[in-house]
C-alpha cells in the first residue's frame, strides 16, 4: 500500500473494516487510538501499550507547544524518538484546547492568542503555526487548526464557525509542506444535521487523505450525538477514513462503528481507570465499592489482561483506597487493554461477516450499565 492510501477489505452495512497506510505502518480500523497528551498514555510505558494492542498513540498540540516545545522535541529527533513509540502518531490541532481556554483566549480570522494555563505567558496559534508544530513534531497524522464550539450555540454562531474553520482548513492545507504527513479536516456544525452537512460540503472540497467529525462530546446529550453521528458518517466520503474525534465509551464506539465511523480515541479509559472506574464485559465496576473488599476473584473473567491474570479485585480495591500508583498504573493497563479487545473483536466480526451478532452482543452488555456515561 502507498502512503495515505485507505483499503477498504469488508463493509457490513455501514461497519467498514479498512487499512491505512501511513509513515509508520498500516492501521487496522475500526481503530481506538490511546491518548498521550504530553508524549505519554498516563500511567503506561511504551510495552504496555503494544501488549494492550494499541495501534495509534496520540499526541496533544497544545500541550507540547508549551512544554518541552516542539522546535526542542524536533531536535531530539521528532516525538516518535522522544516518548520511544515507532507506531503511528497523530496530532490535534489544537483547537480543542484553544476551546476550553475561553476565558484566557481571543479569537481573530487569523488565529488565536491565547494565555499559557501553566503561567500565564501570551502565546498565539494561527492555522500555519499548528501545522509547523505538527511538522515539528514529525506526526504521521495531522489535524487541521479548526474551531471548537461550545455547546449549545446559534445558527448564526454555528455558521460563522463552520465559515471560519473552512478558511482556516484552506490555510492548513497550503501551509502543509511535510509530504509524509497526512492531514485530515474536521467537519463542524454541532448539533444540526443542515449545518454538518453543509460543513461536510466545505471540508471535502478540499481534497484530504482522510475527514473527522469534530464538536461532539462537548455537553450535549448523548443519545443526540448517537443519532446526528448516524445520520452523518454514511455522507461522508467512503473510499476516506473516517474519524469521531473525543468519544468515547465502549457503547459509543459499538453504535458509532455500526454508522460508519473508522478512528476514535478518547482520555475515557485512562481518566476513569485512575478514579477506580474499570470496564467489564460485564458492565462497569467501580472498584472502590465495600462488596469488594475480600473479592479474591479477577476484575473480569474473560479478559487476559495482565492485571485480570494476576491481581484480584480485593487487592485493585486495597491500592486505590490506599492511593497506590500501582492501582492507577493496574486499572489503566486494563481499561485500554479492554478497548483495544473491543475493537479488535469488530474488526474480527466484520470480517467474518457477523457483525450484526457481535453488536448486539455488545449492546446487551454495555447498554444498561453503560448508557447514562
Amino acid at each position: 500500500m502507498n502512503l495515505g492510501q485507505f483499503q477498504v477489505l469488508k463493509t457490513q452495512g455501514h461497519a467498514r473494516r479498512a487499512t491505512l497506510m501511513t509513515d509508520h505502518g498500516p492501521v487496522q480500523t475500526p481503530v481506538f487510538m490511546a491518548v498521550g497528551t504530553k508524549a505519554t498514555v498516563k500511567a503506561m510505558t511504551v510495552e504496555e501499550l503494544k501488549d494492550c494492542g494499541t495501534q495509534v498513540v496520540l499526541g496533544n498540540t497544545y500541550h507540547l507547544h508549551l512544554r518541552p516545545g516542539e522546535k526542542l522535541i524536533q531536535k531530539l529527533g521528532g516525538l516518535h524518538k522522544f516518548m520511544n513509540w515507532q507506531g503511528p502518531i497523530l496530532t490535534d490541532s489544537g483547537g480543542f484546547q484553544v476551546f476550553s481556554l475561553s476565558s484566557l483566549r481571543k479569537m481573530s480570522e487569523e488565529g488565536v492568542e491565547f494565555r499559557s494555563h501553566l503561567d500565564g505567558a501570551k502565546y498565539f496559534i494561527s492555522p500555519e503555526k499548528s501545522m509547523e508544530i505538527q511538522m515539528d513534531l514529525g506526526s504521521d497524522i495531522i489535524m487541521a487548526f479548526d474551531e471548537c464550539l461550545k455547546y449549545p450555540a446559534t445558527d448564526e454562531e454555528i455558521k460563522k464557525s463552520m465559515d471560519l474553520t473552512y478558511r482556516w482548513l484552506v490555510r492548513s492545507q497550503k501551509a502543509m509542506t511535510r509530504t509524509n504527513s497526512l492531514l485530515f479536516g474536521i467537519v463542524q456544525g454541532s448539533l444540526s444535521l443542515e449545518h454538518r452537512k453543509y460543513s461536510l460540503a466545505q471540508v471535502t472540497s478540499v481534497d484530504l487523505p482522510g475527514y473527522a467529525l469534530g464538536g461532539l462530546s462537548v455537553g450535549e446529550p448523548i443519545e443526540l450525538m448517537h443519532a446526528l453521528v448516524k445520520e452523518v458518517a454514511p455522507l461522508m466520503p467512503s473510499h476516506k477514513p473516517r474519524y469521531l474525534m473525543g468519544v468515547g465509551t465502549p457503547l459509543d464506539l459499538i453504535l458509532s462503528i455500526d454508522s460508519g465511523i473508522d478512528m476514535f480515541d478518547c482520555v475515557m479509559p485512562t481518566r476513569v481507570a485512575r478514579n477506580g472506574t474499570l470496564y467489564t464485559w460485564q458492565g462497569k465496576v467501580s472498584i472502590k465499592r465495600l462488596e469488594y473488599r475480600e473479592d479474591p476473584s479477577p476484575l473480569d473473567p474473560e479478559c487476559n489482561c495482565y492485571t485480570c491474570t494476576n491481581y484480584s479485585k480485593a487487592y485493585l480495591r486495597h491500592l486505590f483506597l490506599s492511593g497506590e500508583i500501582l492501582g492507577s498504573r493496574l486499572n489503566s493497563i486494563h481499561n485500554l487493554h479492554f478497548y483495544m479487545e473491543v475493537m479488535r473483536r469488530a474488526r474480527h466480526a466484520i470480517e467474518e461477516g457477523t457483525w450484526e451478532t457481535y453488536r448486539d452482543f455488545c449492546l446487551s452488555r454495555f447498554v444498561k450499565k453503560d448508557a447514562t456515561t
